[in-house]
């Protein structure tokens, strides 16, 4: 018998993986997304996946599920802390004013790349996702390629949003929305084609390649040519899930919520969003146009009350705004992310 578990743990050995995980109980992972299975970050969530179950050596197993199968879009971070589901997709700005902190990676022109971005954004807030999503395990965050208007009427300065229907893509373009005269429609990416198509919304706030992703192409025809927002996401993980796990399995799990990983599980889709933009202006029927600089100008300066509002929030809720953003202007200048 000796012989017989010496033997088997030379083989552990010889495949790479260490006894204490060999020794580990197997663990069923049922991962939540809400896009549909040919979006790029399920392929890359099934990859995390994969990887985490080989250097668990196979003690830490996973199920994707695409397209809200386990739970609507909005409802994704309270499904990672009770339960529904053990690691999420979440926008946290689908819940306005909960998660006052990470909307500072909402105000619009705040970063100009999506893969630099990803970098500082998942850098700057990581400890401050122990603060205010303390109630999961915050495993990584990144953004997606900047997203711009998109509508049925040209939009070319801030207050043309006056009297029009728009669907924004997070709690802070709604701000920005209304701010302007405009009229927010709440409606999830899986949702917004409907809305636009039955006329209840007029303009959306998207990324370029989720557009036809979405079919959202086929009820648009004007796009304006800027990185006016990204939308910032996390994926957290059920706090039962993660402390039964043993101290090798949290070790290995660890590993895999990194700023490396963010950008592994991330970058196929801002790829995939940034190709979208060019195939929109070969699209007959679609006007893809830039705004002049003073155009440009007019926006800028129109959403800067929005950082002012944000701090308000984030004070309120306890936190020191000025050194928030502070660190995010850092993180950004350190990886070469902003406009």
């Amino acid at each position: 018998m000796a012989m017989m578990k010496r033997t088997v743990l030379a083989l552990v050995i010889a495949a790479g993986v260490s006894p204490a995980l060999a020794q580990d109980k197997t663990i069923n992972l049922k991962i939540s997304l809400w896009v549909p299975p040919a979006h790029p970050l399920v392929p890359a969530t099934q990859a995390w996946a994969a990887d985490l179950e080989k250097a668990s050596g196979g003690t830490i197993k996973s199920t994707v599920f695409p397209s809200e199968q386990l739970g609507k879009a909005f409802d994704h971070y309270d499904m990672a802390r009770d339960g529904i589901a053990d690691v999420t997709y979440v926008n946290p700005g689908y819940q306005p004013g909960r998660f006052p902190i990470v909307a500072a990676g909402q105000i619009p022109f705040t970063f100009g790349d999506g893969k630099k971005g990803t970098l500082a954004f998942d850098e700057w807030y990581r400890k401050y996702a122990a603060v205010e999503m303390k109630d999961t395990k915050f495993c990584f965050g990144f953004i997606h390629d900047p997203g711009t208007l998109h509508g049925k009427k040209k939009i070319v300065l801030p207050f043309d949003l006056s009297g029009v229907k728009v669907r924004p893509a997070q709690s802070t373009i709604a701000e920005m929305v209304k701010l302007m005269g405009g009229t927010n429609i709440q409606a999830s990416a899986p949702e917004a084609r409907d809305a636009l198509e039955r006329g209840v919304a007029d303009e959306i706030a998207f990324p370029w390649g989720s557009m036809f992703l979405f079919g959202i192409d086929k009820v648009v025809k004007y796009h304006i040519d800027v990185p006016l927002y990204t939308t910032v996401f996390t994926y957290n993980v059920n706090l039962n899930t993660y402390n039964s796990m043993s101290p090798a399995q949290k070790k290995v799990f660890d590993e895999h919520c990194t700023p490396e990983w963010a950008a592994r599980v991330s970058d196929p889709w801002t790829d995939f969003e940034a190709a979208g933009r060019t195939r929109m202006k070969q699209l007959p029927g679609h006007e893809v146009y830039k705004l002049t600089d003073e155009q440009l100008a007019q926006w800028k300066s129109a959403v800067q009350v929005l950082h002012a509002s944000w701090g308000e929030t984030v004070k309120n809720a306890g936190g020191d705004p000025a050194k928030i953003e502070a660190d995010l202007e850092a993180a950004i200048k350190k990886h070469d992310a902003g406009l």
